[in-house]
This record gives structure tokens, C-alpha cells and sequence, in this order.
């Protein structure tokens, strides 16, 4: 490689880097940002309560790996709450299995979530969040079954499980 190929592969290198922070920017993160919430903690509170991978979730809007949560198969009655401050967000009656490898609802828990217009990757989605500390959860889509025929992609590393009682 001659001195010029060097230098244009490292302009292209640079382009790239500051085209993938651009499609980043406008984030949900970015309006929540403006938001205030029940449970606030700082960045190191937040890290002290999380697993790596729950605070890159809920924190930073992170996704897990497709068919790495337990909670993908996870089929017993009971309630999903948010990881970071135990609200309680989806009921197991409302879980589905969209063949997508995250866990799945066709609805929340009433009051449990709150929505944003989330911009990054060059695409339009709503990202949901949960209500109480703003925790990332995932994104809802428009091509889930019926009722609602939504369907709530979560990341299971943003989630406990709490089993029905009896």
C-alpha cells in the first residue's frame, strides 16, 4: 500500500466513524434526556445495581444478542418488572412468541411505560421505556397478533420475572 492509498483509507475510516455517530444522534436517549423520573441515580449508583449487560441496556440503549435471554423461554404465569427499579411493566398473559429472539408482548401493564421517537440506525422506531427511572426496555412495532397487533421487543437483560403466587 503506497503513502496514498494510506491516507485515503484512513479519510474513508474517519467517514465511516462520523457517519455511524450521526445516524446515532437523535437517539431516544437524546428526549429523555429532558425527562424526570420517580428513581434517579448516578451513572455509578446505576452501575453498582446492574450487570454489565443490564446497564448497557437500560442505561445506555443497548440490545442483547437475539436468543441469549433466559427469559425467552420463560412460560410460567407472573409479572416482567424493569431491572433497574422493579416497576412492574408486562404481564405473562400478554407474551408471545414473535420468532424474533427477544421476548415479546402484545401489551404493557397500564401507566408501566413511556414512549419516545427514537431516530438512530437512519430508521424511525418508538423506543419504550420503562415509566419509573427511564430505563431502556426495547422498541414497539406494528406487526404483533391481535388485539392490539403490537408487538413489544424487550430486551430480556432489562427484565426480571416475578412467578404468580398459587
Amino acid at each position: 500500500m503506497n503513502r496514498r492509498e494510506l491516507l485515503l483509507s484512513g479519510a474513508a475510516a474517519i467517514g465511516v466513524v462520523a457517519g455511524a455517530t450521526a445516524l446515532r444522534m437523535g437517539g431516544a436517549q437524546d428526549a429523555r434526556a429532558a425527562e424526570t423520573f420517580e428513581v434517579t441515580k448516578t451513572e455509578a449508583e446505576w452501575r453498582a445495581i446492574l450487570s454489565d449487560a443490564a446497564f448497557n441496556v437500560l442505561r445506555k440503549e443497548g440490545t442483547e444478542y437475539p436468543g441469549t435471554s433466559p427469559l425467552l423461554n420463560e412460560h410460567r404465569k407472573g409479572i416482567f418488572a424493569c431491572a433497574g427499579c422493579d416497576l412492574l411493566v408486562y404481564s405473562s398473559e400478554t407474551k408471545f412468541d414473535s420468532g424474533t429472539g427477544w421476548p415479546s408482548f402484545w401489551q404493557e401493564i397500564p401507566n408501566a411505560i413511556g414512549k419516545t421517537v427514537d431516530r438512530s440506525l437512519g430508521m424511525t422506531r418508538t423506543e419504550v421505556h420503562c415509566r419509573r427511572c427511564g430505563g431502556h426496555l426495547g422498541h414497539v412495532f406494528d406487526d404483533g397478533p391481535p388485539p392490539t397487533g403490537l408487538r413489544h421487543c424487550i430486551n430480556g437483560v432489562a427484565l426480571t420475572f416475578k412467578p404468580a403466587t398459587a
